[in-house]
């Protein structure tokens, strides 16, 4: 089956396409997931509202941009409408970030992708959400600042938050091998 045969027989809510659908696009749409939810177990009800929205709406699709791109914006805003019926504009805890001078080059580090990731997870939930935004899915200030609600200073200072919090967790991992001789 083509991708356009699978779209057209889920736009008549065909379960054996619906079905081809979700096993071709599940893990990539579940690893979006885990970057924007709180836990595995959220990602994974994540995913099954997204398949819910996407198959309840795929009949809006106009074969118009990537398929694949409309599917991972209903995920991930998915994940940030659950993520603000959650919070209840609580300001994020004021910890003071000692920010690092040095520059950090992955390249310079010893550090797993697995280690990166978990550090990423480990941010606070607005400041885990604007960076995944703006560093790996390339939204702008603008449209972090719409989806969120918050301003775009806000959307900026939570990003650089982020960065100094990861920073601090590399450099200290990195330390940590180095002295443990790994």
């Amino acid at each position: 089956m083509t991708l356009e045969e699978i779209i057209n027989g889920c736009k008549k809510n065909n379960l054996v396409h619906q079905k081809a659908l979700y096993d071709i696009y599940a893990n990539q749409l579940f690893n979006l997931s885990l970057k924007y939810c709180n836990s595995f177990n959220d990602a994974e009800d994540n995913l099954h509202d997204s398949f819910l929205e996407i198959y309840s709406n795929i009949s809006k699709y106009k074969n118009r941009g990537s398929f694949e791109g409309w599917m991972k914006k209903i995920t991930i805003n998915k994940a940030i409408s659950k993520f603000k019926q959650t919070i209840k504009n609580y300001p994020i805890e004021n910890g003071i970030f000692k920010v690092m001078d040095e520059e950090i080059t992955l390249s310079n580090l010893e550090i797993s992708l697995d280690s990166l990731l978990q550090f990423i997870q480990e941010l606070p939930n607005q400041y885990r959400l604007v960076f995944n935004l703006y560093e790996l899915d390339d939204y702008s200030h603008s449209e972090i600042a719409k989806l969120l609600s918050i301003s775009e200073g806000t959307s900026k200072s939570n990003l650089h938050k982020a960065k100094a919090i990861l920073k601090n967790k590399i450099l200290e991992f990195n330390q940590k091998q180095v002295i443990n001789g790994i």
